[in-house]
């Protein structure tokens, strides 16, 4: 998966007032707690004329609901991007630092520049606009719900992939996370290329077994 991916919808030419207050980006990443892939994340900039019925945290929703709001968002948003910061990204800057770069990639990469950013949580990334933090926004913002749906989807996709590539490891079913069964595997099989070597459970294997 490329560290930028777009998505664009003309829609209908929209009054003056309703184009300014589309301009309102929502962003949200995914995979700040597991111990592989990267983190991935989303901006999203809604189309107010269209508005999504079912939008809510990612978290909430059941990975079959999730799949089928994602192709609505990006089949109807006005514009939205992923951007993703890699393994040894997080590894070299913190996960905080690592998931506002990916926020930050995928606002660069919206093919429609937004007047406002409103971000899930307390940290905002640098953006070329006004930036604000919404604690839960995730559940309280529809533009940010809509970015932590594709950024999860994204990002499940990906650990999907990375299945097929380092099996033994239950990527599919974890998508990284420290679950029992991860860290049994982690214990049997070793740190794959894609683990983050910076966190606790990953960095104490490798010290027992250096």
């Amino acid at each position: 998966m490329p560290s930028v991916v777009s998505g664009w919808f003309t829609g209908q030419l929209m009054r003056r007032r309703d184009w300014d207050r589309l301009l309102t980006v929502g962003i949200d990443e995914a995979g700040r707690g597991p111990l592989a892939g990267p983190v991935v994340a989303a901006a999203v900039i809604l189309d107010p004329e269209a508005p999504i019925d079912g939008l809510a945290d990612s978290k909430l929703l059941s990975p079959a609901r999730r799949e089928v709001l994602a192709e609505v968002i990006s089949s109807t948003s006005v514009s939205w991007a992923l951007g993703r910061a890699e393994v040894e990204e997080i590894d070299a800057l913190n996960i905080l630092q690592a998931s506002l770069l990916a926020m930050r990639r995928a606002v660069a990469a919206l093919t429609v520049k937004p007047h406002r950013a409103l971000v899930d949580g307390c940290y905002c990334p640098q953006l070329p606009c006004e930036v604000q933090a919404v604690i839960q926004g995730d559940r309280r913002i529809a533009a940010i719900s809509a970015a932590s749906i594709l950024a999860k989807v994204a990002r499940d996709r990906e650990m999907l992939r990375m299945d097929k590539l380092y099996p033994g490891y239950g990527f599919a079913q974890h998508k990284g996370y420290p679950t029992r069964a991860h860290l049994e595997a982690l214990a049997e099989l070793g740190v794959s290329p894609i683990h983050r070597t910076s966190y606790g459970p990953v960095k104490r294997y490798l010290q027992i077994n250096r």
